[in-house]
């Protein structure tokens, strides 16, 4: 400190001081501090504690004014507040729907977003009034046309002014929820762009909220490897696999990144730990540089890369390096899907063209391999009967006969039916009758082998026994 009060004192004109700061220095200034009281006359030991307790506060409310914690703190707090109002959103939509679908039900299968639903019953109010409304600045003309035209013939209940009114004040707290939704995440976008713009174009400024605040800060998420910040968010997962001995995950926040939705299945474990390590990169300059560059060049370099890595893995053309970065295209209200009636139209009197007749042949033949899968004994037997018939055609035209001849060909077809089963019946029984013989013979072999193991394992006769004895007591006796 003295240094830096020295050097800025020399800067003035006509002076010139020595600044000395080492050991010596600061055990003076401890000496004068500790005896403070007896050289300042009226100073109190009590004036002294209060000092350095304002001391402490004041450099502990700098110190807590300047942290770059305290900005992490922000974006964890609005990525919180996000995911509840997109919960509370939901369900006051869903509760909307099912108040107002009573009256105009509709009106749901139309239109499929929640705020141009809760925006159509603030401006129409009743069904009846429909018509007469002016919803352009709400929805497009196909949908107004079409909202217009179900409010004429729907089957919905009649509802009270006080019903409405209920109504009404629901879909204003859902417009009202919207709108804040809306500022919130402008806000979470620049507060991202602001303090780490590498990791928001690598991920998104969603996911690397999301990031930071599993980790509790920037820089604790900065600190840590590529392999953690691939799976971070699955740590129930990772833990279940290695009990289990499992294949661990592969992702776990990083996963909703708009570069792993955009490659297939089988690619994206790649793509995650290829996005990991470029968007630990990304952090560490975020984190640790000392001017951030809000430009974000080295992430956009970074995105690059990974996307020409995508694309070589899925056989895609490369993206040239000059060219301009994709921009997301706006959304827009679309009308719901409905249910395409000229598919069951049905042309009674009309003659059936042979386009349509050999399409319906297709089919009838589609839906039979379908059902013979599921065959039942009946079907087998009336499948064994068609089989015969075909076979009563096919020798009928082998020999040139007509129709007149089915019943000579029948009895034909039976006979020969009856010699191949009796040829067959014969052939096992031979068979049966081959391996019966060849098992006994073995058997007999084994028996005699075992009988004869036995003799040459039983022990000699009791005569040969007394022998073998008295041999042996002439031997002994012959020795002494």
């Amino acid at each position: 400190m003295l240094t830096h009060t020295g050097n800025a004192i020399n800067k003035l004109p006509n002076l010139t001081f020595t600044i000395v700061s080492d050991s010596t220095t600061a055990d003076l200034y401890r000496s004068i501090r500790t005896h403070l009281t007896s050289l300042i006359p009226g100073l109190t030991p009590n004036d002294i504690s209060t000092m350095s307790l304002g001391l402490s506060h004041s450099l502990s409310r700098h110190k807590l004014k300047f942290s770059a914690d305290k900005v992490d703190t922000m974006i964890v707090q609005a990525i919180a507040l996000l995911d509840d109002l997109d919960k509370e959103l939901n369900v006051y939509a869903m509760r909307v729907k099912e108040w107002y679908g009573w009256h105009f039900p509709e009106m749901a299968k139309i239109i499929n977003d929640n705020m141009a639903y809760a925006k159509v019953i603030k401006s129409i109010g009743m069904r009846s009034a429909a018509s007469t409304t002016d919803l352009s600045d709400i929805l497009p003309e196909e949908i107004e046309v079409a909202l217009k035209a179900a409010a004429e013939v729907s089957m919905g209940t009649e509802i009270t002014k006080e019903d409405l009114e209920n109504i009404n004040a629901l879909a204003e707290q859902v417009i009202e929820l919207a709108d804040y939704r809306a500022q919130l995440s402008a806000y979470l976008t620049s507060r991202m762009n602001a303090i780490a713009p590498n990791l928001t174009v690598l991920v998104g400024e969603l996911v690397g909220a999301r990031l930071i605040a599993h980790a509790g800060s920037l820089m604790n998420l900065a600190k840590s490897p590529a392999s953690t910040v691939q799976i971070l968010g699955a740590e129930k997962a990772l833990f279940r696999a290695l009990k289990t001995k499992h294949d661990t995950p592969k992702y776990g926040l990083i996963y909703h990144a708009s570069l792993i939705g955009q490659s297939t299945g089988k690619n994206k474990g790649k793509v995650a730990r290829m996005l990991a390590t470029k968007t630990t990169l990304g952090l560490r300059v975020d984190a640790l540089a000392d001017e951030k560059d809000e430009s974000a060049a080295l992430g956009i370099h970074l995105r690059t890369k990974v996307e020409n890595r995508v694309r070589s893995l899925e056989g895609k053309p490369i993206i040239p390096r000059n060219a301009a970065p994709r921009q997301p295209g706006k959304w827009d209200i679309k009308e719901a899907k409905k249910y395409n009636a000229d598919v069951d139209a049905v042309m009674a009197d009309a003659d059936a063209e042979p386009a349509t007749v050999a399409k319906a042949i297709l089919a009838d033949v589609e839906m039979k391999d379908d059902e013979s899968e599921d065959e039942t004994p009946k079907d087998k037997k009336q499948d064994k009967k068609g089989k015969k018939e075909k076979r009563k055609s096919l020798t009928i035209r082998e020999k040139g006969g007509d129709e007149g001849d089915a019943e000579m060909t029948d009895a034909a077809v039976d006979a020969k039916e009856k010699k191949d089963k009796k040829e067959k019946k014969e052939k096992k029984d031979k068979k049966e009758k081959k391996e019966k013989k060849e098992k006994k013979e073995k058997s007999k072999e084994t028996e005699v082998e075992k009988s004869k193991k036995r003799k040459s394992e039983s022990p000699a006769p009791e005569s040969e026994r007394k022998k073998s004895k008295k041999d042996k007591k002439e031997k002994k006796k012959d020795k002494a």
